[in-house]
């Protein structure tokens, strides 16, 4: 196990009311890149018993976020009002809770919280861990029920790449009768269409999705334990000149707030709008698992969001995109330019995806 600190990290760099993290902070040895991705393609560690350093962003990153943000956080903030619309009128007079996945999570459900609040509603934002073929955090998970029930939680991610969260989600709630089936997932980009509620299908650039920690809280992706307590995360305090968290919050809960009355509520997909959804990023994956010979599915992160984190993170062998003067993968190009690894514009190829990166082989 990981050895714990003494003063849990309840709310990262959040204001307190923002959110409140079920998570324990821990101290673990960092992992190189390449070091983890041969444990982990080779099946000898699990990519959630690791964890890899978190650098400063660049300055060309920070540039690019703060363009990001010019350029969609206007989109992000209507997408936002236009999901708690929805979801006001479902869940109006219950003690609501969101349960937000961390990382990825935890800007949408801070600001969903405080667009919740100014239509009138109860509601508390948790922020707990979901690890990929290991499960959600069931300790956590009872904790937030015991406060506020099962039917008035709502899980919160940032988007849907393959669905593999929503998959996870789904199984690991199956034969708990005690929530809906199937989970009510909510997220600002669904290009698999594998969220129950999401204001758009599209692959956008979200400014959030393109920086980790430093518009997280200040705190890592998450961490397994097996001791029967709460998930792990590091705290990344070496970070904090370069935190925006509090600033992403203000700036588009103001864009929020300074909208007109005419944004429509998000509203749920047909079941045919879901499985067509479904069916061309299947098509998608499938085609990508051809040409690149890919073993394992995990090495395939599609999305702008995904594929951007995978060449910060990982090691990546190739980078798609649709096209490669789409402003909404400015970064995602130069990051993978710069750790030399050729862009090819893949167009109609990619499906519903503006960008995939594709995990080298290691082992």
């Amino acid at each position: 196990m990981p050895e714990a600190l003494d003063s849990p990290v309840l709310h990262g760099s959040y204001l307190a009311e923002d959110v409140e993290f079920l998570l324990r902070p821990l101290q673990i040895e960092i992992t190189s890149a390449e070091e983890k991705e041969r444990l982990i393609q080779s099946r000898q560690r699990h990519y959630s018993d690791m964890i890899g350093a978190e650098h400063p962003p660049t300055e060309v990153h920070q540039a690019l976020y703060q363009a990001a943000l010019a350029q969609n956080g206007q989109r992000m903030a209507e997408d936002v009002q236009a999901l708690a619309l929805a979801l006001a009128s479902r869940y109006r007079g219950v003690d609501l809770a969101l349960v937000s996945f961390v990382r990825a999570g935890a800007p949408l459900g801070a600001l969903l919280r405080r667009a919740l609040v100014d239509q009138g509603l109860t509601v508390r934002h948790y922020g707990l861990s979901i690890i990929r073929d290991r499960g959600i955090d069931s300790v956590a998970l009872e904790r937030v029920i015991a406060r506020h029930g099962a039917p008035n939680i709502l899980f919160i991610d940032g988007w849907t790449g393959k669905g593999a969260i929503a998959g996870e989600l789904q199984r690991c709630l199956a034969a708990d009768a005690r929530f809906a089936a199937p989970p009510r997932l909510v997220t600002l980009a669904d290009p698999c269409g594998h969220a129950w509620l999401a204001p758009s299908s599209e692959d956008w650039l979200i400014p959030s999705g393109i920086l980790g920690a430093t518009v997280s809280g200040l705190i890592s992706r998450t961490i397994w334990t097996e001791d029967g307590g709460y998930h792990g995360c590091m705290w990344y305090e070496n970070l904090r000149p370069y935190d925006v968290t509090a600033a992403f919050v203000e700036t588009l809960d103001a864009l929020r707030r300074a909208l007109p009355p005419s944004i429509s509520a998000a509203q749920p997909w047909s079941s045919e709008q879901r499985q067509a959804l479904q069916a061309a990023a299947g098509r998608t994956i499938a085609g990508l698992t051809e040409r690149f010979a890919v073993d394992n599915p995990n090495r395939i992160k599609p999305g702008i969001a995904e594929a951007t984190r995978a060449v910060l993170r990982r090691v990546p062998e190739s980078v798609l995109v649709r096209r490669r003067d789409d402003p909404d993968v400015r970064l995602l190009v130069h990051l993978a330019t710069s750790v030399g690894i050729e862009v090819e514009e893949a167009g109609a190829a990619l499906g519903p995806y503006r960008a995939v990166t594709i995990i080298k082989r290691v082992r």
